[in-house]
């Protein structure tokens, strides 16, 4: 399960991931999932949503990038899902969890400068 953690790590973004790491396992999905979640502690899906969110965490953070290009940039295809899974996790939205940072980088553009 630690391959497939580590996997998951550097390939969080694409699509269809979870199809992805199951045809690379050979593993059934389902047995998969169990071995999963028996080892981790932490379901498959939840894993990577996680992953997903703490990205999209340090993209708002430290970038400009609009929201909605760091959603598509997080691998995420439905906008509304990822806001409602992002407050869900974090109890902010991304602009709001954005704001609380902006300070932060702006004090860092002026150490700069």
């Amino acid at each position: 399960m630690r391959a497939c953690e580590d996997w998951l790590g550097q390939h969080f973004r694409t699509s269809n991931v979870i199809k992805s790491i199951v045809e690379r396992t050979q593993v059934p999905e389902r047995t998969l999932k169990r071995r999963f979640k028996s080892a981790t502690g932490t379901t498959l899906i939840d894993y990577l949503h996680n992953l997903r969110v703490e990205h999209a965490k340090r993209l708002l953070e430290s970038t400009e990038n609009s929201i909605e290009d760091i959603i598509a940039d997080t691998g995420y295809e439905d906008p509304a899902f990822f806001r409602r899974l992002f407050k869900r996790r974090t109890g902010l939205t991304p602009s709001e969890y954005r704001r609380m940072f902006q300070p932060v980088v702006n004090a860092g553009k002026l150490l700069k400068n």
